[in-house]
């Protein structure tokens, strides 16, 4: 587990096809954005995973000041662990590493939207709150 770099890209560009939506990411606004969340860490948290040579899974959460919550709240974005690696605590750990994150940062609250995976974030203690609505607005 350690914090994103750069050279990590390509890897995790890979990954968001295993996101199971229905966007199809543009290589060059995803490179743009995933320097922005490796050098703007005041308000990015992005964590992989790497199991030797290479990343089989990544957090990122995004942290910002809410009136409400009487300091900062983060929302987690993303978290894709690949398909071959999935069931050995990988994306528990990941969650985790936001978690102590966010502590230290003083973060009020951590949120996610998730359309599949309650469950798994249930074990985790997340409880849901409120319903989560949606307008895209495509290209």
């Amino acid at each position: 587990m350690r914090r994103a770099r750069l050279e990590d890209g390509p890897t995790v560009f890979g990954l968001l096809a295993q996101l199971g939506e229905q966007y199809t990411p543009n290589r060059q606004v995803f490179d743009a954005a995933f320097r922005d969340a490796v050098h703007q860490s005041d308000d990015h948290i992005l964590f992989v995973v790497d199991d030797g040579d290479r990343v089989v899974g990544y957090a990122l959460a995004t942290i910002a000041r809410l009136f409400y919550t009487n300091g900062d709240s983060a929302q987690l974005q993303e978290l894709v662990v690949e398909e071959q690696s999935r069931a050995r605590g990988i994306g528990s750990q990941l969650v985790a590493a936001i978690e102590a994150e966010c502590l230290d940062r003083g973060v009020r609250q951590l949120t996610v939207a998730t359309l599949k995976s309650a469950a798994f974030y249930e074990r985790l203690d997340y409880r849901s709150t409120a319903d989560f609505l949606k307008k895209r607005f495509d290209e």
